[in-house]
């Protein structure tokens, strides 16, 4: 596989996605890419850094769109064309159908300039006359339409084969349609104000003030929506005023209802954005274990803790699957397991899930869901509390892992708390008290689910 050249790293938006996009390929992830490249290039012109930003995400959004638009102008197969070719393909189509500001003759000049300085000239020619033909062609390009239900899921919603089918069966044509269409959308831009250092008045003041449009979030109280950014930064960064953070992640730590005083443990801490939301809701005053398998994404929450103030965090590595010793049975009062899951709820924050992930996928991560709320169980005192939640929808994800633990242990039940919520989040919960949000229902929310576990006594 062809890499850029250290010197060839420029500082503009189209080399960056495309060092970016080759990178995720390689197995990387993009929100992590996206945020070192931009740390490499601190003078990067803030509309350079939206386009990057823009590119990247739009072209692993929506590649199923590119490559439906593609397939017809190129004389192989795409599958055979060098994936350095058809990257810089997908990067020149997406400019040319997606972003309306860009005319399109400097769209295709720019790719080709792109594939130059790369050191991919060979291939310029090709990318010129492909890009060329689709910008010639695209008004007429016949796209499937909702009627046609699995081809619109594939090449317009952007799906790949085996998800489209599994939306059909889970939710029938009409709910798939609704939520292919949103999941293929850009994800709104909300962020979580920080109450150990800030107020949400008082950061929309100053998002205002520095030229920026934005709204309170309906739900969670603490969220913001920038709908649309100024060229200045967002105020309050280095003072740690705010977390970017989806609203239906937000709802999580409300659904924990944690109290001060009491032992709280986040079996799946990494990144942090709810173990440090759960400790702002008790101001720094529970202690709040929390845990991740991997060393390198404790220093993650680590870190966050100590941007955000959040000094109530222990974290340490750990892998849940093994019981800890060093924590006693029957000990704390409250366990969040915000399991790893496929993440298909959150597909347009990060989108290579899209072509990564695979059923085997489902399978496995339920299984290990199943193995960390067994671990974690016998750790809560009688009467304490286990929340459960995903940033997915599959069956095996959510309804069974719960019908499957609570089979197996009997001393728990469903804790409904929509009593003790506010009254308009009702309809964010199904009939049995669990969350489960949806992009196309609820104000554009990721698609979560949350259960509410308690440990009953010998009694019941």
């Amino acid at each position: 596989m062809i890499k850029p050249a250290k010197n060839q790293s420029t500082g503009d938006a189209r080399s960056g996605a495309y060092e970016i996009l080759q990178r995720v390929d390689e197995g990387g992830y993009a929100d992590l890419l996206l945020d070192a490249w931009i740390g490499r290039h601190p003078d990067l012109d803030p509309r350079e850094r939206g386009l990057l930003t823009e590119l990247v995400y739009g072209v692993l959004r929506l590649r199923g769109q590119l490559d439906f638009a593609l397939t017809p102008l190129c004389r192989q197969a795409l599958n055979r064309l060098e994936p350095a070719t058809l990257r810089l393909l997908r990067i020149g189509a997406y400019q040319l159908l997606a972003l309306d500001r860009i005319p399109p003759h400097a769209a295709v000049h720019a790719t080709v300039e792109l594939a130059k300085r790369i050191g991919m000239e060979r291939v310029s020619g090709l990318v010129n006359g492909v890009l060329r033909s689709l910008q010639r062609q695209q008004a007429t390009l016949v796209w499937p339409t909702p009627a046609d239900v699995g081809p619109y899921l594939q090449h317009v919603c952007s799906l790949p084969v085996w998800l489209a089918a599994a939306l059909r069966e889970q939710f029938g044509d009409a709910e798939a349609l609704a939520l292919g269409e949103a999941l293929a959308a850009p994800a709104p831009h909300t962020v979580r104000v920080n109450s150990l250092r800030c107020d949400r008045e008082t950061f929309l003041v100053a998002l205002a003030a520095a030229g920026h449009e934005a709204r309170p979030c309906r739900f969670a109280p603490e969220g913001v929506i920038i709908d649309k950014r100024g060229a200045a930064p967002l105020p309050g960064a280095s003072e740690g005023w705010y977390q970017v953070q989806d609203e239906a992640s937000m709802l999580i730590a409300h659904l924990l209802a944690a109290t001060p005083g009491e032992q709280l443990l986040d079996a799946c801490a990494a990144p942090g954005g709810k173990t440090t939301h759960v400790a702002a809701l008790t101001a720094n005053r529970c202690p709040i274990l929390a845990l991740d398998k991997h060393p390198q994404r404790v220093k993650l929450v680590e870190s966050g803790a100590q941007r955000l103030g959040a000094t109530s965090i222990t974290a340490r590595a750990w892998d849940l699957t093994v019981a800890p010793d060093f924590i006693a049975p029957g000990s704390l009062d409250r366990i969040l397991v915000d399991a790893p899951c496929t993440g298909l709820g959150v597909l347009r924050r990060n989108p290579e899930s899209r072509w990564t992930r695979t059923p085997e996928d489902v399978t496995e991560l339920a299984a290990l869901q199943q193995k960390i709320l067994a671990t974690v169980a016998p750790l809560l005192k009688i009467g304490g509390t286990l929340l459960y939640s995903v940033c997915t929808f599959t069956p095996a994800e959510t309804d069974t892992v719960v019908a499957t633990f609570l089979a197996a242990h009997p001393e728990f039940g469903i804790d409904d708390p929509r009593p003790d919520l506010p009254a308009h989040w009702a309809g964010l919960f199904a009939a049995d008290g669990s969350l489960r949000t949806r992009p196309q229902d609820h104000d554009g929310m990721d698609a979560f689910f949350a259960v509410r576990l308690r440990r009953r006594g010998a009694g019941g």
